[in-house]
């Protein structure tokens, strides 16, 4: 293979890097938060109305189980296409579809009555937002170099945990209103799925695909932005050129891939399966339910800052993801305990909170940190079909455990053995360390 030459990056004098940087992140960042949000909230928001729509629709655990985990099973069909198109087509349009698509198919679930319709709903909501999580990771390396990349994951991540702790009181407060006839679980599902359809409409206007693309930087800011863009996927490709069929005999991508499985497997049920959970312990109202969850997804803001930060700082991302693994686990054992009070269980269960969205910024940078940016968009694709499917086994597993007559205590131990599996998978992994992002 011949090999590629280094290009040398000079900083024109009108060029503050720094202020570039930060420019970039304030226009590419605060949109994609705000698209997570809703794209996690409608994801998972079913976890919420169960707490009404299972007696309304006389829907079992083992349904609910199936029916939550199918969603991952539509998603699984356009993961490694969607990457692709983020790579090669256009970022823009192909959010905006996926945004469009699963609004509509997200506010129609307030109208299934039967446990097929429910089925047949999540699946084409899983098919509607296939893509869009590997679509964003591809993006990222659209506008992010390697050092900057973890803290603009982290930008991402944290909306999960943001999205659930509004979501959470939001939507105990929609179960609770009937408008126009309407059972209050069916407007969390109206109410909650519209916004994605407006914002479809927004990414069209106000994303940019690339650095070349964006108006919204001087000449020499597009020229430089893409030139040291364009260096590191040289300097990647010269040293690391590889086919698919290599990718899927590379150790570090298979472990990668059942390292996240294992995760998600416990990871998806605790949060479609926390609310109910904690319902359960608690014996309190529906209302007090949900604001006990949004505390726990509260925590999770805060690790996943944390994370960030310290990835970003030290240059380390296989040992935090590790350690939020880990710690994961720990954590759900402990609030496994017999025996002791709810407010000490809710202890237990806030450190789960702040430990679980720990994890996956770092991890998400992995990929990218090793492979060439066509193999890395091929790579991510695969990895989270692992991830997503994951969901499915997750929540079936679950659903059966509950309908079997398991109780809250062996469902954790079962969520918690999940998340250590994860851990001794990823530790596993051979990486090299970044150096520490300059700000």
């Amino acid at each position: 293979m011949k090999p590629t030459s280094p290009i040398r990056m000079e900083h024109p004098p009108s060029i503050n890097v720094p202020a570039l940087r930060r420019k970039v992140a304030w226009r590419v960042l605060p949109l994609v938060f705000l698209l997570y949000i809703v794209a996690y909230l409608d994801r998972a928001n079913v976890g919420f109305a169960k707490l009404r729509m299972a007696s309304d629709l006389h829907f079992s655990d083992a349904v609910f189980g199936l029916g939550i985990g199918i969603f991952f099973i539509g998603y699984l069909l356009l993961e490694i296409p969607g990457a692709l198109l983020v790579e090669r087509w256009s970022a823009r349009k192909w959010f905006a579809r996926i945004l469009i698509s699963w609004g509509f198919i997200s506010a129609a679930t307030a109208f299934v009555e039967t446990p097929m319709q429910f089925n047949v709903a999540r699946f084409f909501l899983g098919v509607a937002e296939a893509g869009f999580f590997p679509g964003i990771i591809v993006y990222f390396t659209h506008w992010f170099t390697a050092q900057d990349r973890t803290r603009a994951l982290s930008g991402l991540v944290i909306a999960i945990p943001f999205s659930l702790a509004l979501g959470a009181p939001v939507s105990g407060l929609l179960l609770d209103v009937d408008w126009l006839g309407l059972a209050g679980w069916k407007w969390l599902f109206i109410l909650e799925g519209l916004p994605a359809v407006i914002l479809g409409f927004v990414t069209l206007r106000y994303m940019t695909d690339r650095p070349r693309h964006a108006k919204w930087l001087s000449p020499a800011e597009r020229d430089y932005l893409e030139g040291a863009l364009r260096a590191e996927a040289e300097a990647k490709e010269g040293a690391n050129k590889i086919t698919f069929p290599q990718l899927l005999r590379m150790r570090n991508v298979w472990l990668l891939a059942l390292g996240i499985f294992a995760t998600n497997t416990g990871g998806y049920a605790l949060t479609f399966w926390l609310p109910s959970m904690v319902k359960s312990l608690s014996g309190g109202t529906d209302r007090a339910t949900l604001l006990y969850s949004g505390l726990f997804y509260g925590c999770g803001l805060v690790g996943v800052f944390v994370s960030g930060q310290s990835a970003d700082r030290t240059g380390d991302r296989k040992w935090h993801c590790v350690f939020g693994q880990a710690a994961t686990a720990f954590f759900l054992a402990g609030s496994a305990i017999g025996g002791q009070s709810f407010g000490l269980v809710m202890t237990w269960l806030c450190l789960t909170g702040f430990v679980t969205y720990f994890w996956p910024s770092p991890f998400w940078a992995l990929p990218t940190l090793t492979l060439t940016a066509s193999a890395a968009a091929v790579a991510i694709g695969f990895i989270n079909m692992c991830a997503n499917l994951a969901g499915w086994l997750g929540n079936y597993l679950m659903g059966w455990l509950r309908s079997n007559g398991y109780g809250e205590g062996a469902c954790l131990i079962f969520l918690s053995g999940c998340y250590l599996l994860g851990a001794i998978l990823v530790s596993l992994v051979k990486v090299q360390r970044t150096r520490p992002a300059q700000t």
